[in-house]
C-alpha cells in the first residue's frame, strides 16, 4: 500500500514531468519552423502564413527575437481570451461544449472540495479505527483520513449521510443548468448558422427491391407519392468500397514517385533505382521514377475500369439514398417520421453533414447490422475480462504488501526504499495508461464493424464502450482485484463473518492507486498532449524527405482534432472517481480538481491554435455525458451504502436508498426535457428558417446548392472525375456519366 512518501514521489516525477513537457512546449513553439505544428489552425483558416515569404534563413528557423523568451509563458492568458462565441465561430460548437465538460468539473468539485476538507476530513482523523485493527490488514496514511477510520455504529456516519445528500443535490442543479444551457446552445446555433446540406437531407435505409425497378426509380416514385411538395430529388449511393483500396494505392504509388522526383531533383546526377521484386528485396534494377509512373499508368486503367463497371451494374447501387427536400422542415418531417406501414423498409434519419458520412458502411446490407451489434457486443464482453490479467498485474504493483504475503521470495528485491517507492507511488499509474493506449484503437475498429453511418456516431460508440470498459477494469477492477492482493492472508486467517467488513474497509484504500493514476494521466499525460512530441517529429521528417511545395507541407501537417472517443470516457472516470470518493476519501478531490483546471487551460489552447474537428455534430455527445455523470452518482450511492452496511450503521444506511431514486426520478425528467433537442429538429425552428430564408434570398436555387453535396469523394479525389455529373433533379435524380 502506497505511503504518504510514495505519493509524494509519484506526485514529484509528474510536476517534473509536466514541467519538462510546458518548458520545452514554451519554447518550441516560439520557433518559426516548428509554426505548422503548433499553429495549424490558422494555417487553415489564413490568419498565419509560412515563415519562408520574410527574412533569412535562420530567422525562418530559429526565432532571434529574445524579448518573445521573456514571454515564454503567454499562451495560457492567450488561451483564456478568446470568448466563448467566438471561439464557436473559430473552431464549432462541438469544441465549445466539449470545454464546457472542465468547467462543469469544476463547478461541482470546487464547493464539494472545500466542504469535504472542512468537515469530513477533521471528522475522519477523529475516528482512529485503523489504529486498532489487526496488523495483518494492510492500511497506509491516507486511509486514516478517510471514512475507513470511522469506528463503526459511531453517529458521525450521519455526517457522511448529510454530505452525500448535500453533494447529490448540488450535482443534480449544476447537471440541470449544464444541460439546459446546452440545449439552448444547440438549437440557438441550428437557427443562427448558414444554411448547410444535412439541413435539408435525408438518409433513407432499406429500400425495397421491386422487380422491374432500379433502386434510384424506387426512391423516385416513393418519395414523389409520398412527399409530392417538398421532395427534390435523391443521391444513389454506390458500393464503391473496391473503388477506394485502388484510390488509396494510388495515392502510396504517388507518395513514392513524388519522393524519388524529390530525390532526383537533389542529386540530378544520378537516377534513383529499385528492384523490381517484392518490397524492393529482388529483381532486375530499373529507374524508380520510370517504374511508379508504369505502375500508375497500369492502376489508372484498372480505376477506369472499375468506375464504369460500378456505374453501369445495377448490382452496385445499394439500397440507401441521400433523399433532399426543398426545405427544412420537409426533411424534418420525413426524417422524424415512419415511411412504410411496414416498419422494417424505407427508414429514414437526418443525414450526417457530408464530412461526417462514413461511407465504407453505406454498403453493410441493412439485415446484417442486428447480427453485427450482437457479434461485438459478444466480442467486447470477452475484451473487457480479458483485460482483467494485466489489470491485476498492474494492482499486485500497486499492493506490495500484500502481494509479498503470498510470494515472499521477491521480498528481498522490493524492500530497497528508492524501489519500492518508485513502483508502488508511480509505476503502477504508468503501466495502466500504457495498457490503455492501444484500447482505443480497438474499441473504434469494433463500432465501425458495427454497421454507423457517421464518424460521429461511430466516436460516440467508441467513447460508450471505453467507457464500459474503464468502469469494470479501471474502476471496479482496481477495487476488486486490489482488495484481493490486499486482504488475501487476512480472510485466509479470519471466520466467514469478518470477510464482508474486511472488503468494506478496504474499498477507500484504492483512493491511494487511483490518485496516481490521476497524477500520471491527468497531469502529466495532459502535459504531453500540449507538447505534441509524436506530431513534431513526424511533421519534420516529412519536411525533410518529402516535402517541396506549399502544397506539400499543408498536406505533411496534421492538427488532429479532440478525440471525443477517448477523452469522454477519461473525463467520465475523473466525474466517477470524484463524486464515489467525495464522501469516502475526501483527500482525492483536490488532485482531481488539478486535472479539470489544469486540462481546461491545455485543450482551449489546442482548440484555438491546433484542432481542427474533422465534422459538427452539434453537441450531440452531450446527453451521454449527462447520462454517465447520473451513472456516477448511482454507483456511488450503492458503494456507499454497502460500506455503510459495514461499519455496521443501521440507523443511517437505511436513508440512503433514497437517493438513488431520487437521482433516478432527475435523471428522466431531464431526458424528457432536454433530449429532444438533442434528437428531433423542431418543426416550428424548420418553418421559422425556411420563411426567413425565402424572404432573404427568394432566388436561391436549392437543386444546384445539393447537387453534389453526397457525392461519394472518392469519385471527386479521381483525377477523371470532372466526366461525372450529379443531378438532383426530378425526372434524373441519381448520378449519371457523360460518354
Amino acid at each position: 500500500m502506497a505511503s504518504l512518501g510514495d505519493i509524494g514521489v509519484s506526485a514529484f516525477i509528474n510536476i517534473l514531468s509536466a514541467f519538462a513537457f510546458l518548458l520545452a512546449f514554451a519554447l518550441l513553439r516560439l520557433q518559426p519552423v516548428n509554426g505548422r505544428v503548433y499553429f495549424p489552425k490558422w494555417y487553415i483558416t489564413g490568419g498565419r502564413r509560412s515563415p519562408r515569404h520574410t527574412g533569412n534563413f535562420v530567422g525562418r528557423v530559429v526565432n532571434l527575437n529574445l524579448k518573445t523568451y521573456l514571454t515564454f509563458l503567454n499562451w495560457m492568458p492567450e488561451a483564456l481570451r478568446m470568448s466563448e462565441s467566438e471561439l464557436i465561430d473559430h473552431a464549432g460548437l462541438d469544441s465549445a461544449v466539449f470545454l464546457r465538460i472542465f468547467l462543469l468539473g469544476l463547478k461541482i468539485f470546487i464547493p464539494i472540495t472545500i466542504l469535504t476538507i472542512l468537515v469530513l476530513v477533521p471528522i475522519n482523523v477523529s475516528g482512529g479505527t485503523l489504529f486498532f485493527l489487526r496488523k495483518e490488514l494492510v492500511v497506509s496514511d491516507i486511509d486514516k483520513l478517510s471514512i475507513s477510520n470511522i469506528r463503526p455504529k459511531s453517529q458521525k456516519f450521519w455526517a457522511h449521510l448529510s454530505m452525500a445528500y448535500l453533494f447529490t443535490i448540488w450535482t443534480c442543479y449544476m447537471l440541470y443548468k449544464e444541460y439546459d444551457r446546452v440545449a439552448f446552445m444547440r438549437l440557438h446555433y441550428l437557427a443562427s448558422r448558414q444554411r448547410r446540406v444535412d439541413q435539408f437531407t435525408v438518409v433513407v435505409r432499406n429500400v425495397p427491391h421491386v422487380s422491374g425497378h432500379s433502386i434510384s426509380q424506387s426512391v423516385d416514385h416513393f418519395f414523389q407519392t409520398n412527399h409530392p411538395n417538398h421532395y427534390l430529388g435523391h443521391q444513389a449511393v454506390y458500393n464503391a468500397n473496391k473503388f477506394a483500396k485502388l484510390v488509396k494505392q494510388r495515392e502510396r504509388l504517388q507518395n513514392w514517385l513524388d519522393y524519388n522526383q524529390l530525390k532526383y531533383e537533389r542529386n540530378p546526377e544520378k537516377r534513383p533505382t529499385r528492384k523490381t521484386g517484392f518490397l524492393g528485396l529482388w529483381g532486375e534494377r530499373v529507374d524508380s521514377i520510370e517504374f511508379y509512373k508504369q505502375k500508375m499508368k497500369d492502376l489508372d486503367k484498372r480505376m477506369a475500369l472499375e468506375r464504369q463497371t460500378i456505374l453501369k451494374d445495377p448490382k452496385s447501387i445499394m439500397p440507401v439514398a441521400f433523399v433532399s427536400f426543398n426545405s427544412r422542415w420537409g426533411a424534418a418531417v420525413c426524417a422524424q417520421t415512419q415511411q412504410s406501414k411496414n416498419p422494417t423498409l424505407w427508414l429514414t434519419n437526418w443525414a450526417p453533414e457530408p464530412r461526417d458520412v462514413y461511407w465504407r458502411n453505406l454498403a453493410i446490407p441493412f439485415m446484417s447490422l442486428s447480427i453485427r451489434k450482437l457479434v461485438i457486443s459478444i466480442s467486447l464482453f470477452a475484451l473487457v475480462f480479458f483485460y482483467m490479467i494485466p489489470i491485476a498485474f498492474v494492482q499486485s504493483l500497486a499492493n506490495l504488501e500484500g502481494l509479498e504475503r503470498v510470494a515472499p521470495w521477491i521480498r528481498p528485491v522490493i524492500e530497497l526504499k528508492i524501489i519500492k517507492s518508485f513502483l508502488q507511488g508511480f509505476l503502477p499509474g504508468l503501466a495502466l495508461k500504457i495498457f490503455m493506449y492501444i484500447l482505443p484503437t480497438i474499441l473504434k475498429i469494433m463500432s465501425k464493424v458495427e454497421g454507423h453511418l457517421s464518424i460521429s456516431t461511430i466516436e460516440r460508440s467508441t467513447a460508450a464502450k471505453y467507457y464500459y470498459f474503464m468502469l469494470v477494469n479501471v474502476f471496479l477492477g482496481s477495487i476488486v482485484t486490489g482488495t484481493a492482493f490486499e486482504q488475501l492472508d487476512s480472510f485466509l486467517h479470519q471466520s466467514p463473518t469478518q470477510i464482508p467488513r474486511t472488503i468494506g474497509v478496504s474499498i477507500p484504500m484504492k483512493a491511494t492507486f487511483f490518485i496516481t493514476y490521476i497524477m500520471v494521466d491527468g497531469w502529466a499525460g495532459i502535459a504531453s498532449e500540449i507538447l505534441r512530441l509524436k506530431k513534431l517529429v513526424i511533421f519534420h521528417l516529412k519536411n525533410m524527405f518529402l516535402v517541396k511545395t506549399e502544397r506539400d507541407k499543408e498536406k505533411a501537417m496534421d492538427p488532429g482534432s479532440v478525440k471525443l472517443s477517448e477523452t469522454l470516457p477519461t473525463l467520465q472516470l475523473y466525474f466517477l472517481l470524484g463524486i464515489v470518493y467525495a464522501v469516502v476519501t475526501p483527500i482525492l478531490l483536490p488532485f482531481i480538481l488539478v486535472f479539470f483546471g489544469f486540462a481546461y487551460l491545455v485543450y482551449r489552447h489546442q482548440i484555438i491554435n491546433v484542432y481542427n474537428q474533422q465534422y459538427e455534430s452539434v453537441a450531440a455527445f452531450w446527453p451521454h455525458v449527462h447520462n454517465r455523470i447520473i451513472a456516477s452518482l448511482l454507483i456511488s450511492h450503492l458503494l456507499l451504502m454497502g460500506l455503510l452496511s459495514t461499519k455496521k450503521a443501521a440507523n443511517s444506511t437505511p436513508l440512503l436508498v433514497v437517493l438513488p431514486i431520487l437521482t433516478l426520478w432527475f435523471h428522466k425528467y431531464c431526458k424528457s426535457r432536454f433530449e429532444p433537442a438533442f434528437r428531433r429538429y423542431p418543426l416550428e425552428e424548420a418553418m421559422a428558417k425556411d420563411t426567413a430564408e425565402r424572404a432573404s434570398e427568394p432566388d436561391l436555387n436549392l437543386k444546384s446548392y445539393l447537387a453534389d453535396a453526397y457525392l461519394h469523394p472518392i469519385f471527386r479525389s479521381y483525377e477523371e472525375m470532372e466526366l461525372l455529373e450529379v443531378r438532383v433533379d426530378k425526372n434524373q435524380p441519381h448520378m449519371t456519366t457523360h460518354q
